[in-house]
């Protein structure tokens, strides 16, 4: 069911969804990553290195309030680069993200409880919305996020939307 709140967001659906993650096939020795490239996940994995940062971090020009971010996913074998955007807003902070087929839109609650399943949107989000507090551990944020005026006690969901047909 699509709510008032989730309308607004069904503009970004094509938007992210028609720039579809680029995978590049490039020995990892190769790789030129973004000089802006804000790291958060740099980990070593057996097949080699593991990096996830965000990079390219612009206000949306249609939309007040929301930013466009690239994040950038690198593995040994591949590099996946894609379109994001976060709305860094007290009241609803969001992660919109896809996986090529389907649009995610994360509510986030800064500030909040920090689980596996969650980590890595919050990663994200304070890179996207707050770039000197980027690879900290979001979980210990949270002090610092009730000083900037997020409340920590917003529910977290996730909305999934069908992408382009098949």
């Amino acid at each position: 069911m699509l709510t008032s709140f989730t309308r607004p967001f069904l503009f970004l659906a094509g938007a992210l969804l028609h720039t579809a993650p680029v995978v590049a096939q490039t020995p990892q020795s190769e790789v030129v990553r973004p000089p802006d490239l804000l790291v958060l996940v740099d980990r070593v994995v057996p097949e080699g290195k593991q990096i996830f940062g965000v990079y390219s971090i612009t206000p949306d020009p249609s939309q007040p309030g929301l930013l466009r971010v690239k994040v950038w996913e690198e593995t040994p074998d591949k590099v996946l680069a894609r379109n994001e955007t976060i709305r860094c807003s007290p009241a609803e902070p969001l992660r919109v993200t896809n996986d090529g087929q389907r649009l995610f839109l994360r509510h986030l609650n800064p500030g909040g409880q920090v689980t596996l399943a969650n980590r890595l949107d919050h990663l994200v989000w304070w890179a996207t919305c707050f770039p000197e507090q980027a690879g900290k551990d979001p979980a210990g944020l949270g002090p610092l996020a009730r000083q900037l005026g997020y409340s920590g006690t917003l529910r977290e969901s996730e909305q999934t939307l069908p992408g382009r047909p098949r």
